[in-house]
Order: structure tokens, then C-alpha cells, then sequence
């Protein structure tokens, strides 16, 4: 069904919008390497099954980092991944440090830079050392801010800085790019007052950027209700207060409420069903030979495909994990 979104705008801007020819473009290119595998079955099958995999969120599996920033659909469905993947985590209670979380993500993404994990990890520990623990709940909610928002977050960045120093804040050129963002900005705490600066010059700076900035933004409303329950504050503890805040993750979409991230009952479903399968499964030995480990049944380990194979060959990952939260043992407040 068609929404009233797509009546409403011209055919090439509604195409821009949706990033329609990245997935184009993509889509013949995995057809291009992979042509030998896919005339077993079709190029029409593979253009369905790859533009559900799209649909569903399962195309960004294993995929290089700048196809995964690609779009914000691909970031919110490597956000969507990593949380059903590793949600274990935290319903293990268990807490890691900035470069375990960094493990984790490179096991969806090879090149996932350090760069973003080590900011999303400042946001949550502040002015601790890097190598503090953190709760899964506590990451997963401030990279999300991070990864999602990354453009936006650089020009924070800079109208902040401009703040500090009495410069103007109209001067600051909103990123084009956000591959090279991630090894240049410099931390604003290391060099600002504990005071921070006055929240409502910096709203009204932040507005004005949400107008002309063609990147992904918090939307302005839920911006203005953060920042207008305090009279001054910090690059640092504006980070946290938008990763915590429930209106923009429901805005964005990616991650259930904090609440429930412990829960995913789609997955949940389909690990008992596997769990059943397994446990129905029985053993046989012939008479004489109980005991005996050589004639127990071998099993094999499910697989997953390399990313470049047929889209239709591919298991999804999700269905090997569980994950949730816990509070960060340095980070809460």
C-alpha cells in the first residue's frame, strides 16, 4: 500500500529521500560480483529477495562500514542488529569496556572504526577512564545517539566550542561527510568550564542548525525539552541527556524503551522453537554399544554465509543471541 508520504512528493525527491538508488546501485554491484551464482536462480529473485532484505533490516550483515552509515535506515537496522545480536549482555548482567563493545560491533562490521565506539563510550563515562565498565544498557542507548547522529553531533560539537569562546556560532560549517568526522573532533570537555554554557543560547543555535542541516537530527521539539529543564550545561552531559531521553529514541525507531530491552519475543519465538527442535531430537545406539561416543549422531554447527553470496543463502543472526542491560558502574546520572 502506498503511503500518502509517496503521493504527495515528486517521483525524483521521494527516490532521494528513501535512498532508493543507493540500494539500486548496490544491488547491481552484488549482482555484478555474484552473477555466476545468481543465474542458478534467477535475477528477478534476486532483486526480491535483496530489497527484502532491506525491508527487513538484514542487508547490513557483515557489510562494510560505509554502506552501513550509508543511509538511516541501514544505521537504525545495525542498531536494531547489534542489540537483538549481543541483548545477552545485558541480561547477563555482565559489564565490558569500550574496546570489548568494540569486539562486539567489529563482529558485524569488520571496519567498524574504534573511532565511534571510543565517543559513544565519553558520553557514558565523561571524564572516567576509557577503560571503566559499562552496562550494556548504558552503551547501547549513547551509541546509538553517536552512530545515528553523527553529522549533527559534530556540529554540536562545533556551535559549542564557538560558544566557549565567544565566537559566532552562524559560522559553523554543518559536516558533508561523516567518514573523515570521525578521527577529527576534539573532545569540548577537555577545555571547557564545569559550568558549560547557557542552554538557551545554545537551543537557539541548535535550531537554526536542525533548519539547514541535510542530516539525520534529533527532532527540534525534543531538543528544546531537554535543553529547557536546565539553565546551563555541558557538550558531555547534552549528549547524555539526549541518549536517556525516551521521546528520541521513540523517534528514531531503532531500539525499544529501556524497560523492555531485555525483551524480543519475535526472537524469543524462534529460539524455542530451535531449542524444541534440538531437544526432540533423539539418539540411538545399537545393542552392546551404549555409552559408546562414536556412535552418537554428528551435528554441524549452523553457518553463516559469506555477505557476498546469494541473498537467499544467508541465515539471519539474529537468531543466535539474546542481549539487554544493567546500569553502568560509573556512568548513572
Amino acid at each position: 500500500m502506498l503511503s500518502p508520504e509517496r503521493l504527495s512528493l515528486p517521483g525524483p525527491e521521494y527516490l532521494a529521500q528513501r535512498h532508493v538508488l543507493t540500494y539500486m546501485e548496490d544491488a547491481v554491484s552484488q549482482l555484478l560480483e555474484n552473477r555466476e551464482d545468481i543465474s542458478l536462480y534467477g535475477i528477478a529473485r534476486f532483486f526480491t529477495e535483496y530489497f527484502n532484505s532491506v525491508r527487513q533490516g538484514t542487508h547490513i550483515l557483515f557489510r562494510e562500514f560505509s554502506f552501513i552509515q550509508a543511509t538511516p535506515h541501514n544505521r537504525a537496522s545495525f542498531l536494531r542488529t547489534f542489540w537483538r545480536c549481543f541483548r545477552a549482555v545485558g541480561k547477563n548482567g555482565d559489564l565490558l569496556t569500550a574496546k570489548e563493545y568494540h569486539c562486539l560491533l567489529q563482529l558485524l562490521c569488520p571496519d567498524f572504526p574504534v573511532e565511534l565506539t571510543q565517543k559513544a563510550a565519553r558520553i557514558v563515562l565523561m571524564d572516567d577512564a576509557m577503560d571503566c565498565l559499562m552496562s550494556f544498557s548504558d552503551f547501547l542507548f549513547a551509541f546509538q545517539i553517536q552512530f545515528y547522529y553523527s553529522e549533527f553531533l559534530e556540529s554540536v560539537a562545533a556551535i559549542y566550542q564557538d560558544l566557549l569562546t565567544g565566537k559566532n556560532p552562524n559560522t559553523v560549517i554543518v559536516p558533508t561527510s561523516s567518514s573523515g568526522q570521525h578521527r577529527s573532533r576534539q573532545a569540548p570537555s577537555e577545555c571547557s568550564p564545569l559550568d558549560g554554557v547557557e542552554a538557551s543560547l545554545f537551543y537557539h543555535c541548535l535550531e537554526s542548525l536542525c533548519d539547514r542541516s541535510k542530516y539525520s537530527c534529533p527532532p527540534s521539539a525534543l531538543v528544546k525539552e531537554v535543553l529547557s529543564s536546565v539553565q546551563r550545561l555541558t557538550f558531555y552531559g547534552f549528549l547524555m541527556a539526549l541518549a536517556k531521553h525516551h521521546g528520541i529514541n521513540r523517534a528514531l525507531g531503532a531500539l525499544p524503551d529501556k524497560g523492555d530491552l531485555l525483551l524480543d519475543p519475535p526472537m524469543d519465538k524462534e529460539l524455542e522453537n530451535l531449542l524444541s527442535q534440538v531437544s526432540g531430537l533423539s539418539i540411538s545406539t545399537p545393542a552392546g554399544s551404549s555409552g559408546d561416543i562414536a556412535n552418537l549422531p554428528t551435528r554441524t554447527s549452523p553457518r553463516i554465509s559469506s555477505p557476498w553470496k546469494p541473498l537467499h543463502h544467508r541465515q539471519k543472526v539474529d537468531t543466535e543471541s539474546d542481549g539487554s542491560t544493567d546500569e553502568t558502574e560509573s556512568s548513572e546520572n
